[in-house]
């Protein structure tokens, strides 16, 4: 199963090679990025159903991707929202659990790990 996936990211070498790998590696179809939070909002409120997964980015050209989450908060069952960030501090996983993410994973040393969930996320339900 492919993942539709939104990515919200305001580094386009990151967002490009994390668009690429995911694709590769993890059956990820994306569906579309943003830089902003307003951008991610508007995109999230006018798709609805229509995506599995957002991966967002805490610090973007405009906002932050704690609006974003929060944005997320009436999401569907299934659809999950991860970040991916440099600033996964013990706190801030904290904050963005509080704030509903499924997952925290740390740009630097955690691409791996996202992968691996990715994966999981795009096996056959049993």
């Amino acid at each position: 199963m492919q993942l539709r996936t939104y990515i919200v990211e305001d580094n386009a070498t990151i967002r490009e090679n994390l668009i690429g790998t995911l694709e590769e590696l993890a059956s990820v179809q994306s569906l579309g990025w943003s830089e902003t939070e307003r951008d991610a909002r508007e995109w999230l409120a006018h798709h609805g159903d229509r995506w599995d997964l957002a991966i967002v980015d805490l610090f973007l050209k405009q906002g932050s991707g704690l609006g974003v989450l929060e944005a997320c908060s009436r999401r569907g069952r299934s659809q999950r929202v991860v970040v991916l960030s440099n600033y996964a501090t013990a706190d801030m996983r904290e904050r963005c659990a509080q704030l509903g993410a499924d997952a925290v994973f740390d740009k630097s040393n955690e691409i791996e790990l996202l992968v691996d969930y990715c994966l999981a996320l795009g096996e056959p339900r049993r």
